[in-house]
């Protein structure tokens, strides 16, 4: 059997050739199990257009497809570029409401500033105002208590006050304004230096900062009165052993010859406490 078959697949391919009998007997045969090649060609021609077809379909569709996908992006291009055309536009309205409102802020800033300065100025001017109305209101106050302590001069000289309350009303204004202690002393007067006699000798002192200050405070004083102060002061300086710094009458009326008593005294004059300089 082997032997048979091994004669037969080398035999058998000549024999197809050259006998067209056992060709179309193999054939036959074969043809129970195998299509013949008209039929394997039209089988595949057939697969061969279905497939073509299929292919024609799938491309339609797929030409479809990319139509509908180029259609949607030409869509999205559009709506972006309507999009980038709405931002360009938001974008250019917000820069052109930012620049007014740099401009308001500017313009506010401006008119805040400007307001500022106004207010400054006149605040300024109210203080000076203030300022200048606070100095003529001091002004007339102090004129008015000069006017006071003037009438109480003339009150004291005929008897209307007594001399020891407006002497009073000087030493505080002395206090008061310049911040010193204004002591009365009183001290006897043995040998009678001051009136010729033994008496009682009174006067005022301010001690500041080591200088001595002899005072006379009076509601009125004439030229007898200047020489009885100058005796005073010299009393007190050889009592204490010390020498006056200065010297001051201070009365709102001065008799014109105890002006020029007092000029060759050495003796400072003084209408009020106010116009004492306290150097």
């Amino acid at each position: 059997m082997e032997t048979t078959i091994e004669t037969i697949k080398r035999e058998l391919p000549r024999l197809l050739r050259e006998e067209p009998e056992l060709r179309r007997f193999v054939l036959d045969i074969s043809r129970e199990h195998f299509a013949d090649r008209s039929t394997t060609d039209e089988r595949f021609n057939r697969i061969l257009d279905e497939l073509a077809r299929d292919r024609e379909t799938q491309n339609r569709k797929w030409d479809e497809q990319n139509r509908k996908w180029d259609e949607q992006n030409r869509k999205w291009d559009e709506q972006n570029r309507r999009l980038d055309e709405h931002i360009r536009e938001q974008s250019r309205k917000w820069d052109e409401q930012n620049r007014k409102w740099d401009e308001q802020n500017r313009r506010l800033d401006e008119h805040i500033r400007e307001q500022s300065r106004k207010w400054d100025e006149q605040n300024r001017k109210w203080d000076e105002s203030r300022r200048e109305f606070d100095r003529v209101h001091e002004e007339i106050m102090a004129q008015a208590k000069k006017h006071d302590r003037s009438v109480g001069a003339l009150g004291a000289r005929w008897g209307l006050q007594s001399e020891a309350a407006f002497r009073d009303a000087l030493a505080g204004i002395l206090e008061e304004s310049f911040e010193v202690s204004v002591h009365n002393v009183r001290e006897f007067d043995d040998g009678g230096e001051v009136f010729g006699r033994p008496d009682q000798v009174e006067l005022d002192v301010i001690v500041k900062n080591g200088v001595l200050l002899i005072l006379e405070l009076k509601s009125s004083i004439d030229k007898a009165g200047m020489y009885i102060f100058e005796r005073k002061a010299r009393f007190y300086e050889r009592r204490h052993d010390r020498k006056a710094d200065r010297l001051i009458v201070i009365s709102p009326m001065i008799d014109a010859k105890a002006l020029q008593v007092a000029g060759d005294l050495g003796i400072e004059t003084y209408g009020d406490s106010l116009e004492v300089p306290m150097r």
